[in-house]
């Protein structure tokens, strides 16, 4: 049995983006979606690497598809880590039939043949 990290998150882009360049050249940009239940809600810190020029803003409602991760760096002289979705694909949630099509694609690719 093939072993997968994916990630699905609908919800609300509830911190402005942060887009900055790396020291490898790539672009990333840093948000945080709020996933609201009956429970209550939760932020969720999201990274999406080289994304398209138009981006997310906040406020947007979206569909994240990715993977966890948890990174590690040093701060004030300390180790320190942060758990964050690293983002495949960002779809605004408005897009019925972009979603589906990308869900249907991620349940193709963890299910077995």
């Amino acid at each position: 049995m093939s072993e997968s990290n994916v990630v699905v998150l609908t919800g609300t882009v509830t911190r402005t983006p942060q887009r900055r360049e790396l020291a490898d050249g790539r672009t990333v940009v840093q948000f945080d979606v709020t996933v609201r239940d009956d429970t209550g809600a939760v932020g969720v810190p999201v990274a999406w690497f080289d994304p398209p020029a138009a981006g997310v803003e906040a406020e947007q409602r979206v569909v994240v598809l990715g993977a966890v991760r948890r990174r590690f760096f040093r701060a004030s002289g300390a180790t320190q880590s942060r758990t964050e979705v690293v983002a495949e694909q960002v779809i605004m949630a408005r897009k019925k039939a972009e979603v589906r099509r990308a869900l249907v694609a991620v349940v193709e690719r963890i299910s077995p043949s």
